[in-house]
C-alpha cells in the first residue's frame, strides 16, 4: 500500500516491493528536465565553443555528447524497474557484495563532486543577489558579496536541499515535477529576453575548428551531462511497475535530460560567438556573467529562480549520495548518510569557493577524472545486462555469497582496474593540483596531441571497460559463476 507523498521513504537499497510500485515513465522526464534546465546548462554551451569549434561545430559536438551520454542513462535505468535497486546496488551483480564497494566509492565521489559544484553556484547566484539589492550590507570592501551574504545562503540552500532528500522518493518526484514546470516557463521568458544579445553578423564568421577540437567537444559534452548520472538512473525508476516497457523509460529519461541542455546549448554558443568576453567571464562565474545581461526587474526573480534549479539538481543528487554510502555498507540509514553528506558537500564547496583560482578549470578536471571511473562502470554494467536478463533479473545476485549471490566477481574488478589506469592515464588537466595525478602514459607530444587534447581518455576507459568484461565473462567464461549454477 503506498504511503502519502509527504511520508518519509522507508525504502533503502532493498528491492521496492511490487504493492509500493507505482507510476508511469513519463514522470521520469520532470525528475531529469528540472535537474537539467538550469542557466548551468548555457554556460555548457559557451564551455564547448571556447574550445576553438565554429557555430555548426559546437551545436553539433554538444548534441551528439548530450544525446549519446543521455541515451546510456536511459538504458541503466531499466533496471530500476526490473529489480527495485538502486543503481549502485544493482551493480552489485556484476562486482559483487564486496566488489562492489570500489565503484560505489568512484560513483558517492562523483555524487558529492556535482553537489558541490552545484550548491556552490547556487550561494553565489543569491548572494550576489543580495548585494545587487542591498549594497550597503551585503557587499565587501573589494567589490565582491560579503561572507554574511554567502553563508545566509548556505543555511538556506542546505536546510532544503537535505529536507526533501531525506524525507525521499514520493516527495522528490512532487517537488521535481512543479520546479520543472517554473523553470521551463522563466527560462522561457529568460531566453526572449537574451537572445537581442546575441550579434548575429559575429555568428558566420567563426571558423572551423580542427577535428580534434570536434571529438574534444563530444566528450567534454558527454562529460558534463550524461556520463555524471550512469549511477542514477535507477535511483528513480525503481518505483516504476516492474513489467513496465523499457521503452518507454528510455525515452523518457532521455529526453528529460538532453532536451532541456541541447536547447540552453544552442544559446550559449550563439551568444559567444558573438562576444568573447562572456566567455571569459564565464569560466570564472557562469551564473554572474549571463545574468549581468538580464534587467533588474526579472533579475530578481530570475535569480531566485535561478537558485530553485540548482536546488533542485541538489536534491536528487544528494538523494542518491546517501544512496550510495549504503551500496558502501555504511551503518546508517537512509537519512543518515543523507546529513552526512552535509559535512562533505560544505568542505568541497569551500574549495571551490575559496581556494579555486578558476571555476572553469576545477570543473573541467573534474569531470574528465571521475566520468573516467563511471564511464567505465557504467560500460560493464551495461554489457552485463545481458546475464542479468538471462538470470531474469534475479534480485538475489545483490546478496551475500551464503544468500545464493557472490562477494566479488574479478572478471568486474580487473576491466574497471585496467580501464581506470587506460583513462587516467590519458586525460589532461588545466587545474595543476589534479592535473599531477593523470596523463601518466602520456608523453609531451601525446599530451599536445589528439588523445590528450581531446581528453580521449575518458571514450577509451569506457571502450576498454567493456570489452574486457565482456571477453572475460562471455568468451573466456572466467568467473561467470551464476545465481542458477548453484
Amino acid at each position: 500500500m503506498s504511503t502519502a507523498p509527504s511520508a518519509v521513504e522507508r525504502n533503502g537499497i532493498n528491492p521496492v516491493p511490487d504493492t509500493e510500485r507505482r507510476g508511469r515513465p513519463r514522470e521520469l522526464f520532470a525528475i531529469w528536465f528540472s535537474w537539467n534546465v538550469s542557466i548551468l546548462g548555457i554556460g555548457y554551451g559557451i564551455y564547448v565553443f571556447g574550445l576553438g569549434l565554429s557555430v555548426w561545430q559546437a551545436i553539433l559536438a554538444g548534441t551528439l555528447g548530450y544525446v549519446g551520454s543521455a541515451l546510456l542513462v536511459g538504458v541503466l535505468s531499466v533496471g530500476g524497474p526490473r529489480t527495485g535497486l538502486p543503481t549502485l546496488t544493482q551493480t552489485r551483480f556484476a562486482f559483487g557484495l564486496q566488489g562492489n564497494k570500489f565503484p560505489a566509492v568512484f560513483a558517492y565521489i562523483t555524487s558529492v563532486g556535482w553537489n558541490i559544484i552545484i550548491i556552490a553556484v547556487a550561494w553565489t547566484t543569491g548572494a550576489a543577489l543580495l548585494g545587487r539589492l542591498w549594497p550597503n550590507a551585503f557587499v565587501a570592501e573589494g567589490g565582491g558579496v560579503s561572507s554574511g551574504a554567502v553563508v545566509i545562503w548556505f543555511v538556506v540552500v542546505l536546510a532544503v536541499t537535505l529536507l526533501v532528500a531525506m524525507i525521499g522518493h514520493q516527495l522528490i518526484v512532487k517537488v521535481e515535477s512543479w520546479i520543472a514546470w517554473l523553470t521551463a516557463v522563466m527560462t522561457v521568458v529568460f531566453i526572449v529576453l537574451i537572445v537581442p544579445h546575441i550579434r548575429w553578423e559575429a555568428v558566420g564568421s567563426v571558423p572551423d575548428g580542427s577535428w580534434v577540437r570536434f571529438l574534444g567537444g563530444v566528450i567534454l559534452a558527454m562529460t558534463m551531462v550524461g556520463l555524471g548520472f550512469l549511477t542514477y538512473g535507477g535511483d528513480f525508476a525503481r518505483y516504476l511497475p516492474r513489467a513496465v516497457p523499457a521503452r518507454g523509460v528510455i525515452t523518457w529519461t532521455t529526453a528529460g535530460i538532453a532536451l532541456p541542455v541541447t536547447a540552453l546549448l544552442v544559446l550559449g554558443v550563439l551568444l559567444a560567438a558573438g562576444n568573447s568576453d562572456l566567455g571569459t567571464a564565464a569560466a570564472s562565474d557562469p551564473i554572474g556573467a549571463l545574468t549581468a545581461l538580464l534587467p533588474l526587474w526579472f533579475l530578481i526573480p530570475f535569480s531566485i529562480v535561478v537558485v530553485i534549479s540548482l536546488v533542485a539538481a541538489a536534491i536528487t543528487s544528494v538523494y542518491s549520495s546517501g544512496l550510495a554510502l549504503l551500496a558502501l555498507g555504511m551503518p546508517l540509514s537512509r537519512i543518515g548518510t543523507t546529513a552526512l553528506n552535509t559535512i562533505v558537500i560544505s568542505a568541497g564547496a569551500f574549495y571551490l569557493l575559496f581556494v579555486s583560482d578558476s571555476f572553469l578549470a576545477t570543473f573541467q578536471a573534474f569531470l574528465a577524472l571521475v566520468s573516467v571511473l563511471t564511464g567505465a562502470m557504467g560500460s560493464i554494467q551495461l554489457v552485463d545486462f545481458v546475464r542479468q536478463r538471462w538470470l531474469d533479473w534475479d534480485v538475489t545476485m545483490a546478496l551475500p555469497s551464503s544468500a545464493g549471490g557472490r562477494d566479488v566477481r574479478w572478471t568486474a574488478i580487473v576491466s574497471l582496474g585496467l580501464a581506470a589506469f587506460v583513462g587516467l592515464g590519458t586525460v589532461t588537466s588545466a587545474d595543476p593540483n589534479i592535473a599531477t595525478v593523470v596523463g601518466f602514459l602520456l608523453g609531451s607530444e601525446a599530451e599536445k596531441g589528439v588523445v590528450g587534447q581531446a581528453n580521449l581518455g575518458v571514450v577509451l576507459a569506457m571502450l576498454v571497460a567493456a570489452a574486457v568484461y565482456a571477453c572475460l565473462t562471455f568468451v573466456f567464461e572466467v568467473d561467470n559463476k551464476t545465481v542458477t549454477d548453484d
